[in-house]
């Protein structure tokens, strides 16, 4: 190979690099610095439930901060998605009885088991929204997940007006933020209103 086709190679990798190293700072920034105003519905999306039946840590994390909301009254509501595990569990299911057992009351929390994608929950969330004629959300997932989650919900016509992040850390969490810049890049040309 010429050294010259090399050095164009060696270039561009490293600009592809420092691009993703950008985005993964920015998604890490946006997704870390909750915006807490007051909504009408808050939009927690599924994540794995244990064998037991019990949310994951992770997922526990997302409900604990809507929590957080729905007790400082910055909600009314609280939308569970998610879908039918590998462990055979209905996550919204699950985590609605979660949320229930902490109080909320059963009438303030909607379930969508549907929530197989973000893309999915966006979707049942802009349904919901439009049936109650509600106008304004804020979403609750894992930092790194914020922004993709912003961008779907704004492909079915819902601008969130903020968002909190569950303080559930883990190690993988730096697998997850790589893989959610790649992420947002396909979500962001991707238009799920087709599907």
């Amino acid at each position: 190979m010429p050294y010259s086709l090399q050095k164009k190679i060696k270039q561009f990798s490293l600009g592809l690099l420092i691009c993703l190293m950008f985005m993964a700072a920015a998604i890490s920034t946006l997704g870390l610095r909750d915006q807490v105003v007051m909504a009408d519905v808050v939009v927690v999306p599924g994540n794995t439930v244990n064998p037991d039946g019990k949310p994951s840590e992770r997922l526990r994390g997302r409900l604990n901060a809507a929590l957080r909301l729905y007790a400082t009254q910055q909600c009314k509501a609280i939308l569970v998605s998610g879908g039918i595990g590998e462990e055979g569990h209905d996550e919204a299911a699950v985590m609605k009885k979660y949320l229930v057992d902490h109080g909320v009351p059963d009438a303030a929390v909607y379930t969508d088991n549907q929530g197989i994608t973000t893309f999915a929950t966006a979707k049942a969330a802009a349904a919901l929204m439009r049936e109650k004629n509600w106008k304004t959300s804020m979403l609750a997932s894992q930092f790194f997940h914020i922004a993709r989650f912003q961008l779907a919900m704004k492909k079915y016509g819902v601008t969130p007006v903020g968002h909190v992040h569950s303080t559930h850390y883990e190690v993988r969490d730096a697998y997850s933020l790589a893989r959610e810049v790649l992420a947002y890049f396909e979500y962001t040309f991707s238009n799920p209103q087709v599907e």
